[in-house]
């Protein structure tokens, strides 16, 4: 099989990238996805938070597969650049004019000794995975008194943000109930977001909620048995923290067979993502190769908001590559993080490669009144689905 454009991944990026070409009237096209669902994970944040139903996130494959693609229900396994194919697990080769890579992230669990044991054991929720996200709703109201511990890895992360707004939505509804639980919040970073615009607001909801915040540091290990975890910071200090609620943000990184690829980038850090030009979204060394949402290598936060700008310039970057022109357009870094404060609180912490966004608004950026964070429960879903309509 050869097809004009093949697309790995019907997550977010690929379903949107594809939908996208087929609008523009690329017919010769090809989605590799194997499965029959597909999730619409921001809301599993609502969902640990109580104010979503699981079911909402789930959507069925063949809905949203844009009419007129061939959906070839197999996992990749690999890439062979020189040869333009992919290789499939079940052992077919599928050739291409275009690639676009929209494999998505991988959730390395494995990584913080004695995690997969506490997840298994019911020790660990996480709004990271749909089954966790609903554990996480009921440790939150089971939870009458004691310790909470929310955690943050170091390193690139889908929707880097989650692990706050379950602490600030725990918090809220804690807090409303009159509960005495004392909340940590374990933080890569020096501060609670890189820049000082929307650190300032976010740190004022930490003091608010009165959080301890553990800063430069991350979780090293966790004692499921003992219910307690160890917090290590920049200095390579350690030290161990009971607690009775733990939820954890896995590390993450490009799935293993990316990372094993001619296609990844190399080095200290470069986790295996796809190394393409952070503008183009063109491979760096095989042009006929492209990288959209959180496989792409370039250094944008990575949430659903960069996708939805980053598709436009793949759809028109990969259209110039079928005719042999170089790319025609480029992408700038947008990002936004829409940061849940409290229950009926939402910063818009939106960035781009040279910071953050300007708003000719008097005050900017603050926290804006959201009541019962109407905008992510509803508007957003919508926004994403006229995105994966190729419509926004």
């Amino acid at each position: 099989m050869r097809f004009d454009v093949v697309v790995i991944g019907g997550g977010a990026a690929g379903i949107t990238v594809a939908a996208r070409l087929r609008r523009a009237g690329v017919t010769d096209l090809a989605i590799v996805e194997p499965s029959p669902v597909h999730h619409y994970q921001p809301l599993w944040t609502l969902v640990g938070g109580g104010l979503a139903d699981v079911r909402r996130s789930v959507l069925s494959m063949a809905d949203v597969m844009p009419k007129g693609t061939h959906w070839i229900r197999a996992s990749a396994s690999g890439i062979d650049p020189e040869r333009d194919s992919v290789l499939l697990e079940d052992g077919r080769r599928i050739g291409y004019r275009v690639l676009i890579m929209a494999s998505g992230i991988h959730l390395d669990w494995h990584r913080i000794p004695g995690l997969p044991e506490a997840v298994a054991r019911g020790r660990v929720c996480s709004v990271y995975r749909s089954d966790l996200a609903q554990r996480t709703w009921h440790d939150i109201v089971t939870l009458r008194e004691g310790t909470a511990v929310f955690t943050v890895p170091p390193g690139p992360v889908k929707c880097a943000s989650a692990g706050q707004k379950i602490a600030y939505l725990a918090c809220d509804y804690w807090r409303r109930e009159g509960r005495e639980v004392q909340v940590h919040l374990v933080l890569p970073g020096a501060r609670s977001f890189y820049y000082p615009e929307y650190a300032d607001i976010l740190d004022a909801a930490i003091d608010r909620w009165g959080i301890v915040c553990h800063l430069a540091s991350e979780v090293s290990e966790v004692d499921g048995a003992g219910g307690k975890i160890a917090v290590r910071d920049a200095e390579g200090f350690e030290r161990r923290i009971p607690c009775d609620l733990l939820h954890v943000v896995p590390p993450q990184s490009a799935p293993d067979w990316v990372a094993a690829s001619p296609l990844a980038r190399t080095g200290a850090g470069a986790g295996g993502f796809v190394e393409v030009d952070r503008h183009t979204l063109q491979h760096s060394r095989f042009p006929k190769v492209f990288a959209i949402g959180d496989v792409a290598g370039t250094p944008n936060v990575k949430t659903g908001a960069a996708i939805r700008k980053q598709a436009p310039v793949v759809v028109r970057n990969a259209l110039a590559a079928l005719s042999g022109l170089p790319p025609q357009a480029s992408y700038h870094g947008y990002t936004c993080c829409p940061m849940v404060t409290s229950r009926n609180q939402l910063l818009l912490a939106e960035l781009d490669y040279e910071g953050p966004v300007r708003r000719p608004i008097p005050g900017w950026p603050r926290q804006v009144i959201d009541p019962h964070l109407w905008t992510k429960r509803y508007g957003l879903p919508l926004l994403y689905r006229l995105m994966l309509q190729g419509r926004a």
